[in-house]
């Protein structure tokens, strides 16, 4: 198109060029033209209550897709909430474009309401931050904004847009649809890597990191079965692998199994797939020494960047997560056999006694609940969370079958699971969306139960409510013991407050009235809420709060 249009809908036009569905916003004047553009696109807006919240969708939408999550805000107050979205997308590698308003081009510099130096603000955050200064060139730079989103190692960009050039009327033509960058790795680097595995006789693979698709997925697990390889994950991607393979070994998330510390301390072989191994799945970096690991390892990153950044690889292969499991197909097993198919069977045992229900203090039992949700959910339910303690029982007793089903944040930001789980909910309103959050968790970004009944995602938020920040109390009483300072809750009645919302609240305080209260949550069709009286006592599920009070005391 080349006939003349507003800055607004030659942006509008070039988001719909770009695939783009759905867009989360909370709406402001400094962007009015784009959302006016916006009244005649098939693209659908959604509007949050808070921008954190708003970035938070458009991160699970990121994840879901594989595409930019689209979200819009204003500048100065609209801006400095969007960034706690922001940061979920960076250090979860996810793409996503922000596009903020911004004040007129003449009043820039003189500090005006509500300026921001959004460059100076997001630079540490953001892949890219730039600010269109002309609507002619608005092509340009959302071409550019997705092939930065989506190359390399993801991320998120942050694009100005001054309300007056939003504004202009020009005439420009649209640019062609961005087109994913692959990398693939060298032939070289496969047969390298085939002898290293014909080498090896305590191999480990772990998977992490994003730019996977479905069959990279399917391709992975064919490589595991032909080479029976114990797999496990990294941190809040244990959806890369099915959890109820015979192949899979475990997660390395919050208090993962110590055999699977040990299992990763004695490989003499690491295949590191996606992801970049930092503090959590890293076990503190105590695990893989830096910069020089005891272990050979490959690692497999789509950005440069990262290889070699933190430990220093015997095999660095810069490739998309996508590109390499295709690269798989084309090596053998070892032709001397399976060495290490007994380490697979005992990872898988170590796995399966580990994920076994534990009993905890009070009359929820939690391990209970979560494998009875297991047992009960369709393999593509969506499970999302944000971060606590609660999260801990989550990633252990639940089983994530299908990729695509697990949305929370490496980054560990509280309130992430609601505005994702409404995202999950409204890319797919088939499938049953369940969002996990501790009670501190939940009022985080509790505002937006009220997006959930307005877009009718009838989402379930299980809260996990013990009455304490119980992971900073956790760390409190260990440190500082009987010394417990602002970590107290008064909440209120949640399941009064989904009902005042206009969506349905059940409350639950033993376990066996649990199953009830969710099916009458699902049979509602309203976004629902479960309060769930939990003894926060039971704060992980192999130490009470009791045990480990003074237990890091100098």
């Amino acid at each position: 198109m080349t006939a003349t249009r507003t800055g607004g809908q030659i942006l509008a036009d070039a988001l719909l060029l770009n695939d783009v569905s759905r867009a989360f916003c909370v709406p402001g004047e400094s962007y009015l033209a784009l959302l006016d553009a916006l009244y005649d696109s098939p693209i659908k807006v959604t509007t949050f209550r808070q921008e954190g919240g708003a970035a938070m969708a458009a991160d699970a939408w990121g994840k879901m897709t594989g595409r930019p999550g689209i979200v819009m805000a204003t500048r100065g107050p609209g801006a400095t909430n969007a960034s706690a979205g922001l940061h979920v997308a960076r250090q979860d590698s996810t793409p996503m474009i922000l596009l903020l308003g911004q004040v007129a081009r003449h009043m820039r510099e003189r500090e005006a309401f509500q300026e921001i130096n959004i460059k100076a603000f997001f630079g540490e955050v953001a892949k890219w931050v730039a600010e269109i200064d002309r609507a002619e060139r608005i092509p340009e730079f959302i071409s550019r904004a997705f092939h930065e989103a989506t190359s390399g190692r993801p991320g998120p960009v942050v694009l100005g847009l001054p309300e007056d050039m939003l504004r202009d009327t020009v005439a420009v033509a649209d640019t062609r649809p961005w087109v994913q960058v692959e990398t693939y790795p060298g032939l070289t680097q496969m047969a390298q890597l085939q002898k290293m595995l014909w080498a090896a006789k305590r191999p480990l693979v772990i998977l992490g990191g994003t730019r996977w698709s479905d069959n990279a997925v399917a391709g992975m697990r064919r490589f595991a079965e032909r080479f029976d390889l114990p797999v496990a994950c990294s941190f809040r991607r244990q959806a890369l692998f099915d959890n109820d393979h015979p192949n899979y070994a475990g997660d390395f998330g919050l208090g993962f199994n110590p055999a699977l510390a040990k299992q990763l301390k004695d490989a003499d072989l690491l295949l590191l797939v996606g992801g970049r191994m930092s503090e959590m799945p890293s076990g503190g970096y105590g695990h893989i020494a830096i910069p020089e690991p005891e272990q050979k390892l490959v690692h497999v990153h789509p950005g440069a960047e990262e290889l070699g950044r933190v430990y220093h690889p015997t095999l660095a292969i810069h490739a998309s997560p996508a590109a390499f499991v295709a690269a798989l197909e084309g090596l053998e097993p070892p032709p001397s056999g399976i060495a290490w198919a007994g380490q697979t069977r005992a990872a898988r045992e170590s796995f399966d006694a580990w994920t076994a229900p534990v009993t905890n203090a009070g009359p929820v039992q939690l391990s209970e609940i979560i494998a009875w949700l297991r047992q009960r959910l369709p393999d593509d339910a969506t499970i999302t969370n944000g971060a606590g303690n609660y999260s801990g029982w989550l990633h252990r007793f639940f089983r994530y079958r299908r990729p695509g089903t697990q949305l929370a944040p490496t980054s560990g930001s509280m309130g992430y699971g609601m505005p994702a789980e409404i995202a999950a909910k409204l890319a797919h309103p088939e499938r049953i969306a369940v969002a996990f959050a501790g009670d501190g968790c939940f009022q985080m970004t509790s505002q937006e139960f009220a997006t959930a009944v307005q877009e009718k995602a009838a989402i379930v938020v299980v809260v996990v409510n013990n009455g304490i920040h119980g992971t900073i109390r956790m760390h409190q009483e260990r440190d500082y013991p009987n010394r417990h300072i602002a970590t107290d809750l008064v909440d209120p009645d949640f399941a009064a407050l989904a009902r005042a919302y206009g969506g349905h609240g059940e409350t639950v305080a033993r376990t066996e009235d649990f199953a009830p209260a969710f099916e009458a949550a699902l049979a509602s069709g309203k976004p629902s809420i479960i309060d769930l009286k939990f003894d926060p006592e039971a704060i992980t599920p192999s130490r009470t709060m009791s045990e480990i009070r003074g237990s890091g005391k100098r």
